[in-house]
């Protein structure tokens, strides 16, 4: 069987849907299942199983030769939580664990990195092994995402031939994730892309509010970022699960960033709408962590054998707004 942790969630849910595409029924959701709201992105999807995250680790002593692989994809990913702790809990000791069980049993893992590792980009967006030890976060989220890929790399380099020392799955990947948007992020909040806020605020005002910019150097809406479509996401993680290309930390964007107006104006655009929108303050609790651009290097991922395109923002968002927002559907 294939197991998705954080399957209840945005990423982990389309994750399932995809494998369910592709052929694959014997799939266990891993998540806490605590959320009604997320829950329901499981609705009509083919399952093995589900199972609450605090089970899976004994669960997997014990049945690992069960399991074909793991997707690894359940993390805390709110930017603006502040409490250490949590991230050391969910997004670092967790990980931790499934992959010293996944060396030891010898698994596939494929696992959700993030663009937010890369802070203010100064030292570019290179998914290159010898640079990601230099990168710093600006958020606590970024920074427990950051400690577990520099953690992997320390396990690569330590490696020791011996199969009862194995530090390493034989097979594992990587990604940092840049900015996802797509179905399924209904019960996502504050945190969901603003692809989705312009069209809950086109539904209610006619109209979306953008984030000011608070540098001389960008102009209101000017902030841009790295948007890829959940779909190519997916696609990605399938293409590893199945072809098993190079080990290793890959960027998961599209290459081209893009800005926030561009974002906006499209969804007025997907919901036959003309544009009307205005900018507020950056609130104060992000303000100083706030990624005013990423771009994703991504020949490291094509050299890797991966060569389809990547829908574009507008067809993307046409896609999304059409097809799920419209009616808030799932996929």
């Amino acid at each position: 069987m294939i197991v998705v942790t954080g399957a209840a969630g945005f990423i982990g849910s389309c994750m399932v849907k995809r494998l369910n595409d592709a052929g694959y029924q014997d799939v266990l959701a891993v998540d806490d299942f605590s959320r009604p709201d997320k829950n329901r992105n499981l609705e009509g999807k083919q399952l093995w199983g589900q199972m609450h995250r605090l089970n899976f680790v004994r669960w997997l002593e014990r049945n690992h030769t069960d399991v074909e692989a793991v997707i690894h994809l359940g993390a805390r990913t709110d930017t603006t939580e502040q409490n250490v702790a949590i991230f050391n809990e969910l997004n670092l000791e967790y990980s931790r664990a499934l992959w010293m069980l996944c060396a030891g049993f010898d698994i596939p893992f494929l696992y959700a990195s993030s663009a937010a590792t890369y802070g203010l980009g100064e030292i570019g967006y290179a998914d290159d092994h010898g640079t990601i030890p230099q990168l710093r976060p600006l958020n606590p989220y970024g920074q427990s995402k950051q400690d577990f890929d520099v953690w992997v790399l320390q396990q690569i380099n330590n490696r020791q031939s011996s199969i009862v020392n194995r530090q390493s799955p034989t097979n594992w990947a990587g990604f940092k994730f840049f900015n996802v948007y797509g179905p399924n992020e209904y019960h996502k909040g504050r945190m969901a892309s603003v692809i989705f806020h312009t069209a809950q605020q086109i539904k209610t005002t006619g109209a979306m509010r953008l984030f000011r910019s608070h540098r001389p150097d960008y102009q209101d809406g000017a902030q841009s970022r790295d948007f890829i479509y959940v779909k190519d996401v997916v696609d990605v993680l399938l293409y590893f699960l199945e072809n098993k290309p190079l080990n290793g930390i890959y960027n998961l964007g599209t290459g081209q960033a893009r800005t926030f107006l561009d974002l906006a104006t499209g969804t007025f655009r997907a919901m036959d709408v003309e544009p009307n929108i205005s900018f507020i303050d950056t609130p104060a609790d992000i303000r100083d962590t706030y990624q005013y651009f990423t771009q994703a290097e991504m020949g490291k991922l094509r050299a890797a054998g991966y060569t389809e395109p990547f829908i574009g923002l507008e067809e993307g968002i046409e896609d999304y707004v059409q097809r799920y927002l419209k009616e808030e559907l799932l996929w």
